[in-house]
């Protein structure tokens, strides 16, 4: 990550409360193909720190991503806030001096940028500022949240216009897709109550919209190493659940992949 941070620009796309057995099922019949065409071998199943949104992103930002879900020593971390006793870090990781990598990237002069969705970036209440206020520009509208239907393309829209502006600086962008979220009845035709079939056309539609997305960063000089994932996934009944903020298989593993965006001068690594 040290040699990728001097090259490229770097994208966090969370898909909030995406499930991992979804995500895969949608891969495997085609349903999802601009997802499927940025990532050929498929989605990784990986094990979230978190089971809700706020304590997964305290941890992404701390640079502990999901881990695979398989026995065995997981490898090294991508980034790392500094700190005594550290088991995870390499000599490949991104280190930094600082309580966040996000705080670390912008103490090196990059340009941060929070494009919100769900509640807990919404900006409206303490809360609700505690991660946003980690970055130096900060996005959220009512748009962009879990209500609006075309969430992911404002959002989306959003970030290619930021993307099309300053050059100078490296960029670190993360935003938060809400549309996964409940409610997510809203694109199934006819459904009332949210379900496992809701979510999965929730999923189809962000893929939908993620050209507008893919062509921004095409545009960019620099090549973008981006960072696809979810923070937890949520129960529809299973073994009696329903929600997140829970210990059950389908909340613990989510989807995860690593993929690089040539930028216009066609680098890769």
């Amino acid at each position: 990550m040290n040699e990728i941070c001097r090259s490229h620009d770097i994208l966090m796309l969370v898909l909030d409360t995406l499930r991992f057995d979804v995500a895969t099922a949608e891969w495997r019949e085609g349903r999802t193909p601009v997802l499927a065409r940025l990532l050929p071998q498929g989605w990784e199943e990986r094990h979230s720190p978190g089971s809700f949104t706020l304590a997964a992103h305290q941890a992404f930002f701390a640079g502990f991503l999901p881990t695979p879900a398989r026995p065995g020593e997981a490898p090294p971390r991508l980034f790392g806030a500094r700190f005594m006793g550290s088991e995870t870090m390499g000599q490949g990781t991104k280190i930094f001096d600082a309580p966040d990598i996000i705080t670390g990237f912008r103490a090196e002069g990059w340009r941060t940028i929070c494009i919100g969705g769900v509640g807990f970036f919404n900006r409206k209440d303490p809360l609700g500022r505690v991660l946003p206020g980690l970055f130096e520009c900060a996005y959220w509208e009512t748009r962009f949240g879990v209500t609006e239907p075309d969430s992911s393309r404002h959002q989306f829209e959003l970030a290619a216009e930021l993307l099309a502006g300053e050059t100078d600086r490296p960029t670190f962008l993360f935003i938060n897709v809400s549309a996964l979220h409940q409610p997510n009845c809203h694109y199934l035709p006819g459904a009332e109550t949210d379900s496992v079939a809701s979510h999965a056309a929730a999923l189809r539609y962000v893929d939908g919209q993620l050209p507008v997305l893919l062509v921004a960063l095409a545009r960019k000089r620099r090549p973008t190493f981006c960072l696809l994932l979810s923070d937890h996934g949520t129960a529809y009944g299973e073994d009696g659940w329903r929600g997140h903020r829970l210990a059950h298989p389908v909340v613990w593993t989510v989807p995860y992949a690593e993929v690089i965006v040539p930028g216009r001068t066609g680098g890769t690594a």
